[in-house]
């Protein structure tokens, strides 16, 4: 059998110059020609028959084994943030305002790889891998839009593997872990309607400031009494706009946020509290409220037999790896969930921090970067499982 470890070691430096291309041209959800346009040349060159504008953006190629077997879904996500870099890599992204501050330069850099290793061994696989390069994973629907044109279909998909480099553990660590993984996520909308009026005659006013302020308190409650401490849950308010002058009570407020939940229950609390107290809070001081929720991803859900295959091939293949087998992991969302929804998968976590380098940013930072010996790593999990799972 092919040593997998050895073999993504050897092809380490296609894979950094393919990072780190990625990482100098970042590209915004929905506009990733580039990334695209050298994502389907390099599956091409592989004498793969390549699909581009799949879901506007993304790209899909399929490695046919030369036996009969399931169909595997590998999938990587291409685009970058509307961030200003501050890391001072010779590889710094040459795009001002943008950059690859959450790994997903990593990812498409990581599945060329691991179908250069499935390729060279398409004479052994049984059944096929759908390689699934993703476009505008934050929050602009790239996966819905790659299921709308049907990425599952043609041939219909098995079964799902996705793969997440994760800067809050070191080189070495693996999460791998059935069951919730990442939150579901949505954001909220809310306008506080009152009667403006002069700041000096308050009384003659009805303050929707006092009443967006009380509710942004009284939304604390909501996990803290509502949810039981078992589990998890998440009601931020992270904007609270309104009036324009130091002496004009204004006539509305606008509040957004975020609120994450793992479990549908628990999710369908906070909802109904959270309505509840708005809508109470904004009565009791005179005013009106109107709210709008908007779900981003639903939350996603490892199955257990796929993610026990991973913890063994994981065993196998990096035998030195601290392994975690219990999750969740994040309150963070990833749209992959959509994909994982209608075919059960796993999405696996690669530990790519190192402090001593100075390379433990957070995800989303200006300054976050990977210790790169992570890449094989991933590289060799990704391709092992995947054949694994083609075998089972």
């Amino acid at each position: 059998m092919i040593d997998f470890y050895s073999e993504a070691q050897s092809l380490f430096p296609y894979t950094q110059a393919m990072r780190r291309d990625f990482h100098m041209h970042p590209e915004l959800g929905h506009q990733e020609v580039r990334t695209a346009g050298i994502v389907a040349r390099e599956l091409q060159t592989l004498g793969l028959e390549v699909t581009t504008g799949v879901g506007k953006t993304g790209v899909v190629a399929l490695i046919e084994g030369s036996k009969p077997g399931p169909t595997l879904l590998l999938r990587a996500d291409m685009d970058a943030l509307p961030i200003l870099e501050q890391t001072g890599a010779e590889y710094a992204s040459q795009t001002p305002g943008v950059m690859h501050a959450c790994g997903h330069d990593a990812h498409t850099a990581i599945l060329l790889t691991v179908a250069k290793i499935l390729n060279s061994i398409r004479n052994e696989l049984p059944g096929c891998v759908k390689l699934v390069f993703q476009p505008a994973e934050e929050g602009q629907g790239g996966a819905e839009g790659m299921l709308a044109d049907g990425v599952l279909e043609n041939p219909a998909v098995d079964v799902t593997l996705g793969l997440h480099v994760w800067n809050e553990n070191p080189v070495g660590w693996l999460g791998l872990a059935p069951g919730p993984t990442m939150a579901g996520t949505e954001i909220f909308k809310v306008r506080v309607s009152g009667k403006g009026g002069h700041g000096a005659i308050p009384h003659l006013a009805v303050d929707p400031v006092l009443a967006g302020a009380q509710i942004v308190s009284a939304l604390q409650s909501v996990v803290s009494r509502n949810i039981s401490p078992l589990q998890s849950a998440v009601v931020s308010v992270t904007t609270f706009h309104g009036g324009e002058a130091f002496n004009v009570i204004p006539p509305f407020v606008e509040l957004t946020g975020t609120i994450r939940s793992f479990d549908p229950q628990v999710r369908a609390t906070v909802v109904h509290r959270f309505d509840e107290i708005v809508n109470g809070v904004a009565a009791g001081l005179g005013c009106q409220a109107e709210i709008e929720h908007i779900v981003m991803t639903p939350a996603l859900v490892n199955d257990a037999q796929t993610a026990e295959i991973a913890q063994t091939v994981a065993m196998r293949v990096l035998p030195q790896s601290q392994i975690s087998t219990s999750g969740p992991f994040t309150m963070g969302g990833e749209d992959f969930a959509y994909m994982m929804e209608k075919v059960p998968g796993l999405f696996m976590f690669v530990g790519s921090a190192n402090p001593a380098k100075g390379l433990d940013y957070g995800h989303h930072h200006p300054k976050f970067d990977i210790d790169e010996t992570s890449l094989p790593r991933a590289v060799a999990l990704m391709a092992a499982t995947a054949l694994e799972l083609l075998s089972r």
